[in-house]
């Protein structure tokens, strides 16, 4: 039996970005440790099917919501969505992610396309824009209830950066500090806010098979620990953040990179 300090049974947990990859490894890890789940995506593609995978599997009620929350107004709707289906929410996860690699100016030894402003903008809304918005959403019910619980999803990219990862680097980075400053501001309403910076977490759908055998090479190659990691890794890092287990420790972001920031 584990210890009660890590038991979620009964919370209710809003994940963005959750249709696959780490969203997915995650909702899975919280739903088997008895947590109920909102799960979100831009499109009904996978969420849906995820949602009711994890459901079947757990007995968890889990709730899929598509909506785009880079968009305020949507984000609220999902907000009330979930406290309206669920009665509150407990914890509040902040993954949706994603790259565009390119580099900021033409390298003089290589061809192609160089960062636009639209590649700004959409890096930044995914991976900074996002968090800061659902968190807003989210915060005064957190805060009227005096505790809860916000994990924001970095990258150990954002301490390591990398070739033609302005973007992602640059935007990650700014999600290190939006952690650090809003743990600050609402740690006197015992509300907590964390972070999780994954290194390689290949996912067989966003990456296919080459682009997991190119990950796991790479990372054979460059993590200390020789591997890729797998999504149920970061799921058990997110259940210590959103359990009682994690209430002394805010405003921390924790590299699960196999070692790759070292």
């Amino acid at each position: 039996m584990l210890p009660t300090e890590f038991d979620v049974t009964d919370k209710v947990v809003l994940i963005t970005g959750a249709g696959r990859g780490i969203g997915k490894g995650i909702a899975e890890v919280l739903a088997e440790a008895g947590a109920d789940i909102a799960l979100n995506a831009l499109t009904s593609r996978h969420v849906e099917d995820t949602a009711r995978r994890i459901g079947d599997a757990s007995g968890r009620r889990v709730l899929p919501l598509v909506a785009d929350v880079t968009r305020s107004e949507q984000v609220q709707e999902v907000v009330d969505t979930v406290i309206k289906q669920f009665g509150r929410i407990d914890v509040l996860i902040n993954n949706l992610g994603d790259a565009i690699f390119k580099p900021l100016v033409k390298l003089p030894d290589k061809q192609g396309e160089t960062i636009s402003d639209g590649d700004l903008k959409s890096v930044v809304d995914i991976n900074l824009t996002a968090a800061l918005l659902c968190t807003r959403a989210v915060g005064p019910h957190l805060l009227e209830r005096r505790g809860g619980k916000v994990i924001n999803i970095s990258s150990y990219t954002a301490l390591r950066g990398g070739r033609e990862a302005v973007l992602y680097s640059m935007a990650k980075a700014a999600v290190v500090g939006f952690t650090r400053t809003q743990a600050l501001e609402w740690a006197p309403y015992n509300v907590r806010v964390n972070a999780i910076a994954p290194g390689l977490f290949p996912d067989p759908v966003s990456h296919g098979e080459r682009g997991i055998r190119a990950l796991e090479e790479y990372a054979a190659r460059k993590a200390p620990l020789g591997r890729t990691g797998r999504l149920r890794e970061v799921g058990l890092l997110a259940l210590y953040l959103a359990s009682p287990a994690s209430d002394y420790m805010t405003g921390q972001t924790l590299y699960l990179d196999g070692g790759m920031t070292l």
